[in-house]
């Protein structure tokens, strides 16, 4: 079957295989060119980091292409990152060389230029962001049939980046609207290597559409992996940044920690990949590091790469990571969790644990691609606990995720199954506008049918849209002509009027960072002149801020300071916490834990057995407080503290809730009352209360990018639906039945 589809394919890309000295096609590529070429089915392509899923997709789709050009661009690849775009534009450039079929970037780094010569001559392939597809669906909407008019083809790369998200659900929404105004609709094919759940992927690739979706069993080879887990307990004084750089020279091997000698180790001339799970994170681990290798002697090869640095350096860190035979250390955020071909990488190092058993496995995914067993290695820190401190903190929540996202894995094959957004409100009001802005003048009704036949309002009745648009009128988004037609309106047009506005995520008002003419990044807070922090993994000092051009110009200076973004924490999935309180009371010493970290484990797993935790999920820590272990995910967490909030306040005379979401809930309640606060749980959840009882009349969150200019009646029904899970809570509820939580 390899020969007969082998010669299937376009003579150039037959002559490609024969130059790259490919012996084979791989499995993915065979069995997705049988969907592509003998149906007329959506393909989904699920297989594993670097198993050839983006040849998959495009030598059938560039054989067809060939055999019968499209009069406009015939394929539209959507990816989720610029950098992606970049590297996947390399490569089709590459394959392309001796077929004529043109292949386009577009997003906000490309130049005009390159983008003026598409609109001019519109064919072959388009790799674009939504945010730039969104442009163009607004500003470019009389050109669309022009320039879509013979789309054959939908590619979505890492459709487990888009699907749950505000941004997945923009997708749909644009697609429906290009076929729509084009009469035609473009088989899509769907790329990811880490989905748990086929059938909610195929349900989402296929959304709006009445095509089916085909997803090709794949046989994947077993993969070696290396790895291993450390554990570091940190002083104070490891913590603090020297604020005097000559204090700095003094006590430079004092000040290095036993774990930034460890990072230095782990990574030292070697092609590496640090992953942290926020920015501060990245600059802090960069910044050591460098310092070390200067006071060694070793030659500076550190890099950072998240989206607050610049374009020219974080491409600086793509290219070094690249270059063969050359070691290069980079610290990333997702940005680099994404399927970006960086080349030989000896190993991955994570910094705490991962969010998800899917973030492990991209990252993983990024080393082990030259037939090499795949290496990562996991590092958690913790600040040293004190004698005086409660129970809840002296449990190294960290470790015990690591050992349950990786015992999921490895028992299992078990990810995260991505659950639909039912009510995105942010992006029904960005769509509204977005349509409306491409239509011009149009009656309210035209409007609601144009906006809420988009496959992802199926759950928006005509009330709740009618609500939203005497809302936006009030607000002056939205202005109504005597002649009954909505067009824009002053305070929507402030909106609509920035380019900001073609994404549904939050855009952050930073400050860019400059030395001379060079731009290094930028900051959300700019400091005051002569003050220091940290940047693209060095240490700037402040000559001047522009406040009107939010421009801060710097010099570098030795030494080493902090930076601050602020981030969310994430979404953590039930089954994690389960299997973190199972590593807790199973005797298991994993084999790839390091000596601190089993010695850490044992310490947690005496500590928790003593405290009784294996029998009760609410332990009493002093007169009058107590602490509830849910063992629970974020959501149904987030549900239980809403019930308690809601229901338990008066009658346990519950006067502060504290806690570490998904870990831990500390109560201070009534003495007396702390005997019935189990009881008291149970017994709310099996009364028919449901999500929208824990959400008040004042009660309605701004989460989303555009949820300022939702009325509260709708924010509430959004994050009740979107955000709470009495269904799932019952569940768990139900399972602490299993233990004596009797007093």
């Amino acid at each position: 079957m390899s020969d007969a589809i082998f010669s299937r394919l376009a003579p150039f890309i037959q002559e490609y295989i024969y130059s790259h000295n490919w012996t084979e096609l791989r499995p993915v590529q065979i069995e997705a060119c049988k969907v592509i070429f003998n149906t007329d089915a959506h393909l989904l392509v699920a297989a594993g980091t670097a198993s050839g899923k983006t040849e998959a997709a495009f030598l059938p789709v560039l054989t067809l292409l060939y055999e019968n050009p499209s009069a406009t661009i015939g394929a539209l690849y959507i990816g989720p990152i610029k950098a992606l775009i970049n590297d996947q534009f390399e490569r089709l450039n590459d394959l392309l060389k001796e077929a004529d079929i043109p292949v386009w970037y577009w997003h906000g780094d490309v130049s005009q230029s390159h983008k003026t010569k598409l609109l001019k001559n519109p064919k072959g392939i388009l790799q674009i962001t939504p945010e730039s597809l969104e442009s163009l669906l607004i500003n470019k909407y009389h050109e669309l049939t022009r320039l879509f008019g013979d789309l054959r083809f939908v590619i979505i790369d890492e459709i487990h980046a888009f699907m749950g998200s505000e941004r997945g659900c923009q997708i749909l929404c644009q697609l429906a609207r290009l076929a729509r105004l084009t009469q035609r609709e473009p088989r899509r094919i769907g790329l990811s290597a880490t989905l748990g759940d086929y059938s909610m992927a195929e349900e989402w690739l296929c959304s709006g559409t009445d095509k089916l979706v085909v997803t090709p069993k794949i046989e994947g080879g077993k993969r070696q992996i290396k790895l291993a887990v450390e554990h570091f307990v940190l002083s104070e004084t490891n913590r603090q940044v020297a604020k005097d750089a000559e204090r700095r020279k003094e006590k430079r091997e004092e000040d290095v920690s036993v774990y930034d000698r460890y990072l230095f180790n782990l990574s030292k001339s070697r092609k590496c990949l640090i992953f942290a799970n926020n920015k501060s994170q990245t600059e802090s681990v960069i910044s050591s590091l460098r310092q070390i290798a200067a006071e060694d002697g070793y030659p500076d090869i550190y890099h950072v790469h998240h989206g607050s640095i610049s374009a020219s350096l974080r491409q600086a860190a793509e290219a070094a990571m690249r270059e063969p035979n050359y070691p290069a250390v980079t610290a990333a955020t997702l940005t680099l969790e994404l399927g970006i071909d960086i080349g030989y990488l000896e190993r991955v190092i994570q910094l705490e644990s991962p969010l998800s058993v899917a973030s492990f496995l991209q990252r993983l995914g990024r080393t082990g691609r030259r037939g090499e067993a795949a290496d990562m290695r996991f590092v958690c820190a913790e600040e040293k606990v004190h004698a005086e401190a409660s129970l809840p903190e002296q449990v190294p929540w960290q470790i015990l995720q690591c050992i349950a996202i990786i015992q999921l894995y490895l028992e299992e094959r078990w990810i995260e199954p991505i659950k639909p957004l039912r009510y995105p409100l942010s992006l029904l009001y960005h769509q509204t506008m977005s349509v409306l802005v491409a239509m011009g003048e149009v009656s309210p009704a035209a409007l609601a049918k144009e906006v809420l036949s988009l496959p992802s309002f199926a759950a928006i009745s005509q009330e709740d849209f009618k609500l939203l648009l005497r809302y936006l009128i009030d607000i002056d988004h939205l202005h109504l002509t005597e002649q009954g037609k909505l067009i824009v309106g002053l305070a929507g047009e402030k909106v609509v009027g920035k380019f900001q506005f073609y994404a549904v995520f939050p855009d952050n008002q930073e400050y860019v960072v400059k030395q001379g003419t060079t731009e290094i990044g930028s900051i959300t807070m700019p400091s005051p002149v002569g003050h220091l922090f940290a940047l693209a993994g060095k240490t700037w000092e402040v000559t001047d801020v522009d406040f009107k051009r939010k421009i801060i110009l710097v010099k570098q200076v030795d030494g080493k300071a902090s930076i601050f973004w602020r981030g969310g924490s994430g979404t953590i999935h039930t089954r994690i916490l389960q299997r973190m309180r199972q590593v807790l009371f199973e005797d298991i010493e994993y084999s790839y834990l390091q000596e601190n970290a089993l010695k850490r484990l044992h310490s947690a797993r005496e500590l928790a057995r003593d405290a009784g935790l294996d029998k009760h999920n609410i332990l009493q820590l002093e007169k009058g407080k107590c602490c509830i272990f849910p063992w629970m995910g974020t959501v149904a967490y987030r549900t239980l503290e809403k019930l308690l909030n809601c229901f338990c306040r008066e009658s346990l005379e519950i006067s502060s809730i504290s806690g570490d979401n998904p870990y831990f809930l500390t109560l201070k309640l009534a003495h007396k009352k702390i005997e019935s606060l189990y009881s008291e749980i149970v017994s709310l959840c099996e009364q028919r209360i449901n999500n929208q009882d824990l959400v008040s009349e004042m009660d309605a969150p701004q989460i989303q990018k555009y949820d300022e200019f939702i009325p509260y009646p709708l924010l509430r029904k959004a994050f009740a639906s979107n955000h709470l899970d009495m269904l799932e809570l019952r569940q768990q509820v139900a399972l602490w039945q299993g233990y004596d939580n009797s007093y």
